[in-house]
């Protein structure tokens, strides 16, 4: 069965009919500026398919709300419903198919759109035997389906634009034909509009919002210049409901109007100026009463002082006003915290936080730290570590060990040191545990990497012994460590004497 919807006529005086039952398979994208006409459109559509088809209207500034004294739509406040209410509300609505108008004028942007997202959700999961054809019409979709964050919360934008994304994108299946209008299609998301296959362009007037409508109508830029041109309530319709061509059409009068009808000028009343302020300044009994700010009034500085000095002992009193903070004193020297840092590069940190935590203990000291950049702080940090690696028994042999790690980088020079350490004090060889970890690391496979590098360098050479145990040799210095265990644990690592 074919419907045909009487939107209005064509520039040639033929009716302009749209098919009601294509319209609910492809869905239909209005756009406009303020004025051209949109919900008047909107209220064309909506009074003559009445007859045929349930009807959901998502209504922001409240103008549909009179289709309910000729159509019979019931109007839901939506302020006075909880989201949840609202849900069940809408899925009832589908039920029974009733038509029914979502007022949402009494409620601010981020409030709207949480109660619309949760009343498409309501529409969106009823079960299948309930999927009955129905027409959602969104006026000022932008609103609910912005193309950009705006000053709502992200969560209700959020549950909004998914909502928004659920009708156009699946509700086809669910017998739900979304019919949107927008201002400017630049504020509205593009994969809401792009789903849409049935356009009518009103009036506009930026080039950006006219050169997308002449893109969705298949139009050159040349022509689009004709949007500019177009009367109130006069569109150009494109889509399978209407037309394969673009086509301009009049849209035709409407029964209902909303409740706020386009401005018209009136004259002023003649009021004298004393009794106009009367009217103004004097409240009416069936005034509705608005929020009042309250303000304390502010005290004066006297009665403040006498305030603080009853509740203050005086002995405190006393003491906070001969207070005087005194200046910090420089307490250590660069080389003592380049010193601690040594130390906990050790147990892994990288280079970039150390440098962070350097300044920082610089300024605590009343040091200027940025006399070092990373380079020379990374240069000054090595030097510290050899300095400090620096065994008694190695004396001044231990000069050629930290002239060697100047040619090593940075990651490298920590292990090196390690192992020279401990071969010129003739301790036994560090284990895998002990080389990852001064490599920033807890990877023995790590180590053993390191130390295959530094062999193929030609630094180290390792020999293994009977019972499993490992000697380090370096060469370029004639030190050797003493045999030691690869696999041993660190001692702070070491399971304690006595444990299973």
């Amino acid at each position: 069965m074919t419907v045909a919807i009487d939107m209005g006529v064509t520039k040639a005086g033929i009716p302009a009919n749209l098919d009601l039952e294509e319209l609910l398979a492809t869905r239909l994208l209005v756009q406009g500026n303020s004025g051209s006409g949109k919900s008047y459109l909107l209220r064309r559509l909506l009074e003559q398919s009445a007859p045929w088809v349930q009807q959901t209207i998502l209504d922001p500034e409240g103008d549909f709300v009179t289709l309910a004294e000729v159509y019979g739509h019931v109007v839901i406040d939506a302020a006075a419903h909880t989201e949840a209410s609202l849900q069940q509300i809408a899925a009832r609505a589908r039920q029974h198919r009733v038509s029914a108008v979502l007022n949402l004028e009494n409620l601010d942007a981020d409030l709207q759109m949480r109660r619309a997202a949760a009343f498409l959700g309501g529409l969106f999961d009823v079960d299948r035997e309930y999927w009955f054809p129905m027409l959602v019409v969104v006026d000022e979709a932008q609103l609910f389906a912005p193309a950009a964050a705006g000053e709502v919360s992200d969560e209700a934008r959020k549950a909004s634009l998914g909502a928004m994304t659920n009708l156009m994108c699946r509700g086809r299946k669910r017998g739900l034909a979304g019919i949107i209008a927008t201002q400017r299609l630049a504020k509205l998301a593009k994969n809401v509009a792009a789903e849409a296959s049935n356009f009518l362009m009103g009036r506009t007037f930026l080039d950006i919002d006219m050169a997308r409508a002449a893109d969705l109508l298949g139009m050159d830029r040349k022509q689009a210049e004709m949007f500019r041109d177009l009367d109130r309530g006069n569109f150009v319709a494109l889509g399978p409901a209407m037309s394969r061509r673009p086509l301009p059409i009049k849209i035709g009068d409407v029964k209902t109007l909303a409740r706020a009808p386009g401005a018209r000028l009136m004259p002023l009343p003649t009021t004298a100026p004393e009794d106009a302020r009367d009217l103004l300044m004097t409240p009416t009994e069936a005034e509705t009463p608005r929020y009042v700010v309250r303000r304390p009034t502010p005290a004066a500085t006297a009665e403040v002082l006498e305030q603080l000095a009853r509740t203050t002992p005086a002995a405190i009193t006393a003491s906070l006003e001969a207070a005087v903070p005194a200046p910090p004193v420089q307490t250590k020297s660069l080389d003592e915290i380049l010193g601690e840092l040594v130390v906990e590069q050790e147990s892994g940190r990288s280079i970039a936080v150390l440098y962070q935590d350097f300044l920082v203990r610089c300024r605590a000291n009343r040091i200027n730290g940025r006399q070092l950049d990373l380079n020379s702080f990374r240069k000054r940090l090595a030097s510290i570590r050899a300095s400090l690696h620096a065994p008694e028994e190695a004396g001044s042999d231990w000069e050629r060990a930290t002239a060697i790690t100047v040619t090593l980088t940075e990651d490298i020079q920590p292990v090196f040191l390690l192992i020279a350490r401990a071969a010129a004090a003739g301790e036994p060889c560090p284990s895998d545990h002990e080389i990852a970890r001064a490599r920033g690391s807890s990877s023995p496979r790590r180590a053993r990497g390191l130390i295959t590098h530094l062999e193929s360098q030609g630094l180290i050479a390792t020999k293994e012994e009977g019972d499993g145990s490992r000697i380090f040799i370096l060469p370029d210095l004639g030190w050797q460590t003493a045999p030691g265990d690869p696999n041993a644990l660190p001692m702070e690592a070491a399971p304690p004497e006595g444990d299973a």
